[in-house]
């Protein structure tokens, strides 16, 4: 079977747009990544996020190990036959959420022991753990175990968790070249770049993991509460260093603005619990920015959300009947503004695409903030 490759199809300015070519399937970059923490994107059928333009879905290490098991999913035929998705699956190494839900958590140098949010049990995440259960579900991008400080940090913690998350990459490095299945499977490993919001420990970071030629690089420990600012400035500070040639994602990220400005500075991958989670709580993404469906100037609204949607759902259910559902609370809400938010993500990525290969991205972008600006009225 085919290994890994990246192919960057155009340039403008520090932005791409290419393709990364898998066994399983081609993802077209700039992409976004639904995520699909426990093997589920929320309120959503598999068939419907692939026909919104999805190439790829993001899974969860530290969900899915505790529940239902790395090992039963191997056992049941892998994560992608266990939720009927067929297509490329990137798993984040549970590092982030290890430090965000775990119980009693305690790091070290061999690893992470911590009790599970779920049930109390308790549990040892090594950097060596990590890459096996990624193996087990049968990822196709698998991350390396890292350690992720919240923002605001001194410099001290923040550059003790790089240099450990260094450490751990070599060992995730080491580990996923014995992994059972990952040349036949074509799979790839990415290193994370961390270092909070020191611009030096930031350029470490990415520099030692360029030394270590993962397949591709992420930017993780952004998006956790610092200014747009702060985090295009990161963005800014670590892309020299990292290989032109591979692709990068910038972990996390984000509302649609981030997207772009970070599109502009040359990432190629993202993911969020965003457009999932808004759509979930009466909250719609759309070219004319963020609508609160709860709102009740909405009640009497026939109009679509967008008329000129390629996504029926949001051209053809009234404002008025998707403030009805919300305020109802009906769970077919909570699926059509689900699938709205994700349908306008992979919209505007594809918008993106297209404008970096005609040479226009500036143009895209700037119209793209004026919708916003004007609004729905």
């Amino acid at each position: 079977m085919a290994a890994f490759s990246f192919h960057i199809a155009a340039r403008d300015g520090a932005a791409r747009t290419g393709e990364i070519r898998l066994p399983r399937g081609t993802i077209r970059t700039p992409a976004f990544m639904p995520v699909g923490t426990a093997a589920t994107v929320k309120a959503m059928h598999t068939h419907e996020v692939k026909a919104l333009g999805a190439d790829v879905l993001l899974g969860n290490t530290y969900h899915l190990m505790l529940r239902p098991g790395a090992e039963r999913v191997a056992r049941l035929g892998g994560l992608h036959r266990l939720m009927n998705w067929p297509h490329p699956i990137l798993t984040d190494s549970g590092g982030f959420q290890v430090m965000s839900l775990a119980k009693l958590r305690q790091i070290d140098e061999r690893g992470v022991t911590f009790q599970s949010h779920i049930d109390g049990a308790r549990h040892e995440l090594t950097p060596e753990r990590a890459i096996e259960i990624q193996g087990l579900l049968g990822s196709d991008i698998q991350m390396q175990l890292d350690e992720c400080v919240k923002l605001p940090c001194t410099d001290a913690e923040a550059a003790r968790a790089m240099r450990l998350s260094l450490r751990w990459a070599e060992r995730c490095r080491t580990a996923f070249g014995d992994q059972p299945g990952r040349v036949e499977h074509g799979r790839a490993l990415f290193g994370i770049v961390q270092g909070g919001a020191n611009r030096d420990l930031r350029v470490e970071s990415a520099r030692t993991l360029a030394g270590m030629d993962f397949e591709g690089y992420s930017i993780g420990g952004l998006a956790v509460g610092e200014p747009q600012d702060v985090m295009l400035a990161m963005i800014d500070t670590v892309m020299p260093h990292l290989p032109d040639g591979k692709p990068h994602y910038l972990m996390g990220v984000g509302t649609p603005d981030d997207i772009v400005e970070s599109v502009r500075r040359g990432v190629d991958m993202f993911d969020c619990v965003m457009p999932t989670r808004a759509g979930r709580h009466g909250q719609v993404f759309s070219r004319f920015g963020k609508i609160n469906m709860r709102n009740a100037r909405h009640a009497d609204d026939p109009r679509p959300i967008d008329e000129a949607s390629p996504w029926e759902p949001t051209r053809t259910y009234s404002r008025a009947y998707l403030h009805h559902l919300v305020k109802s609370g009906e769970i077919l809400g909570m699926m059509l503004l689900t699938g709205i938010n994700l349908a306008y993500y992979q919209e505007l990525m594809a918008g993106l695409r297209a404008a970096i290969a005609a040479g226009r991205l500036d143009n895209f972008i700037a119209r793209t903030k004026e919708g916003w600006a004007r609004g729905d009225a």
